[in-house]
């Protein structure tokens, strides 16, 4: 079975963490699988947006596979090696040059939330749950894998999901800043998808720079005058001279990411 699909529809792309069977638990092969399907998907200038779920309303993803410990993380080398292999698909799946939207229908932990943290922009359903309880297990998170919740939540929030170690709902999810929207639960694929279509429409370049200065800024070293040169090269682009065409005849731009 792959425990990742890609499927595509236009020039939106949706992959689907399917292990249903197992809520989506997350096993070292799933995070390979989808650390290797978003490096191809960041490398298709065809794409406008990327879409992520889980398989099923269950679950976007319901943690890691403990089942899979005692062979796979059983001692601090395992886990090292193993973390590392993590570290190497969150990094693809954090840096895929399209904007990304969770889908998140139901359970949304461990593993499950760092996958969505990782995301742009997050919508969930309002029986949505988050938490990652690793504080059960006696184990930590690394330093890879707190940093793009960090960089959601901040540090007091990193803190209490935590040591705290609860399950929580949607609606402290979107007070605490992990999630963009809360929606009915029968409204959040057709949100989603909306959300999508909405970013595909735009100027590809343009959302493919956003993504990069927002993650570039959240770095305090001072940018370079290469860099700072760079947020004025959208002026030589022709999506920016086919924006201001449409927008003057009043027309619907067609940007073809040039």
């Amino acid at each position: 079975m792959d425990l990742v699909l890609v499927s595509r529809d236009a020039d939106v792309a949706t992959v689907t963490l399917n292990n249903p069977e197992r809520l989506n638990a997350l096993s070292l092969a799933m995070w390979e699988q989808l650390g290797s399907c978003m490096g191809k998907l960041s490398k298709d200038e065809s794409l406008r947006c990327v879409v992520v779920r889980g398989a099923g309303e269950k679950a976007f993803a319901a943690g890691a596979d403990i089942s899979a410990f005692a062979k796979e993380r059983a001692n601090s080398k395992q886990a090292r090696k193993y973390g590392e292999r993590i570290a190497g698909a969150m990094h693809s799946f954090a840096t895929c040059r399209h904007p990304v939207v969770a889908l998140i229908q139901g359970a949304c932990v461990g593993g499950g939330l760092l996958v969505a943290a990782a995301t742009d922009i997050r919508i969930c359903g309002e029986s949505s749950r988050f938490g990652v309880p690793v504080k059960n297990l006696g184990l930590i998170e690394a330093y890879d894998e707190l940093a793009g919740m960090m960089r959601v939540v901040g540090r007091a929030a990193t803190l209490e999901i935590l040591l705290e170690g609860r399950i929580w709902g949607a609606r402290e999810a979107y007070e605490k800043g992990l999630v963009n929207r809360v929606v009915p639960d029968a409204s959040v694929v057709e949100e989603a998808y909306a959300t999508a279509r909405r970013i595909a429409e735009g100027a590809p370049l343009a959302a493919r720079w956003h993504k990069k200065f927002v993650r570039r800024l959240a770095d305090p070293k001072p940018l370079s005058k290469k860099e700072y040169l760079e947020s004025y090269a959208c002026f030589d682009t022709e999506d920016f001279r086919e924006g201001v065409a449409a927008f003057l005849a009043k027309r619907k731009p067609q940007f073809k990411g040039r």
